[in-house]
């Protein structure tokens, strides 16, 4: 697993920057002298009072591109939607839009982002969560690469804001487990795709072309199945590693992560209840050989143990790329557990629920299992 995390590494790199994107000057002297790319943001917000201003505002200072914001409240509880008529009454950048009630068959973020899509008007559009800050030319930087690459969507995963060691060490291992799926797309694999919530940029011609989200109303892992909707139509992605370019709030500790993806791990199996198991066994499995065969005494136990810790290589160039300390990867051994953990606590959550719970909306397993896209 190790070897396999390293060999796809090569293809794990975070946005470049607009120079590096630029070195080769065509796609610069193409651009000289016109307007910036006209790009929607489509933001999807419920009860995001906290974060929701810096969003917009840091949003709004995208450097080079001509923007609109397309902020659609999604039955808010909070002061969200008075914070969005606030900024839009201040720049008429923003466009707000209020859900009050949920229609039948859907999910309520997939709604609430195909309200925002249907008003955006760009070329490209930005699905992006209200909880994320965007560095300030980090739009444009993916705009230009997938120009530059002739490609139609750009995704980052979310970086993480004030984070104790172990959340750090958490978000370590989920990126290694996403290591195939950005290898796979940067490196054009047939059949490989990826999205992220965080920051997905898409071409709104190969949005259109692909369904969007009127084909994902009731697909809990929406982000990742916009890239599975692309990629059928014929559409390339380029992935990349957010980090600070795209920081994010998602908690603090490892806890918090598990509870954060208690409704989507069971659906990233699609709900496939013999496959969940069969990975959380085999997995625990492999974590306890790990524990006590270093016990035995024997080479191939001692092995087994290093087998574990040598995760900490890949998790070390990965923390050099996010610029954090090489010593947190040392608690990603540790951490992998867990992840498997969280991965069973998804499935028995949701077979106990018979659904799961998302914006104070309980969606049944089986109009899950109906409505996902696969």
């Amino acid at each position: 697993m190790t070897i396999g995390f390293l060999r796809h590494l090569h293809w794990v790199q975070r946005l470049p920057s607009l120079e590096s994107i630029d070195r080769g000057g065509a796609h610069a002297k193409r651009d000289a002298g016109l307007a910036g790319p006209r790009v929607s943001v489509v933001l999807a917000a419920r009860n995001e009072e906290a974060r929701i201003e810096t969003t917009i505002r840091r949003l709004l200072a995208q450097r080079d591109v001509e923007l609109e914001v397309v902020a659609v409240d999604d039955r808010s509880s909070d002061r969200t939607a008075e914070i969005l008529r606030r900024l839009a009454a201040e720049d008429g950048r923003v466009k707000m839009r209020r859900i009050e009630l949920l229609p039948e068959g859907w999910l309520g973020k997939c709604h609430a982002c195909h309200v925002g899509a249907s008003a955006a008007t760009g070329d490209w559009m930005l699905f992006t969560d209200g909880d994320v800050w965007l560095q300030s030319d980090v739009v444009i930087r993916a705009v230009r690469l997938a120009n530059s690459q002739g490609v139609d969507h750009v995704c980052l995963t979310p970086g993480v804001s004030d984070a104790t060691p172990g959340g750090k060490a958490w978000h370590l291992a989920f990126l290694l487990t996403l290591s195939n799926w950005l290898s796979g797309v940067n490196r054009d694999r047939p059949g490989a795709y990826l999205g992220m919530g965080a920051f997905n940029l898409v071409r709104a011609a190969a949005y259109h072309a692909c369904g969007g989200y009127e084909t994902l109303r009731l697909t809990v892992l929406d982000d990742v199945k916009l890239g599975l909707l692309l990629c059928r139509a014929g559409k390339r992605t380029r992935g990349f590693v957010g980090g600070d370019d795209t920081a994010c709030h998602w908690t603090t500790d490892v806890w918090g992560m598990i509870k954060i993806m208690e409704k989507n791990y069971f659906a990233a199996l699609d709900y496939h209840l013999p496959t969940a198991l069969g990975a959380t066994v085999l997995g625990g499995l492999f974590c306890i050989g790990a524990v006590i065969g270093p016990c035995m005494g024997s080479l191939t136990g001692i092995a087994a143990g290093l087998g574990l810790c040598s995760i900490c290589v890949p998790a070390g160039l990965l923390a050099a790329r996010l610029h954090w300390s090489p010593a947190v990867a040392l608690l990603v051994p540790f951490v992998f557990p867990v992840l498997i953990f969280s991965v069973l606590n998804s499935t028995l959550v949701t077979v106990r629920q018979g659904g799961v719970w998302w914006r104070d909306t309980f969606y049944s397993l089986e109009s899950l299992r109906k409505g996902n896209v696969r």
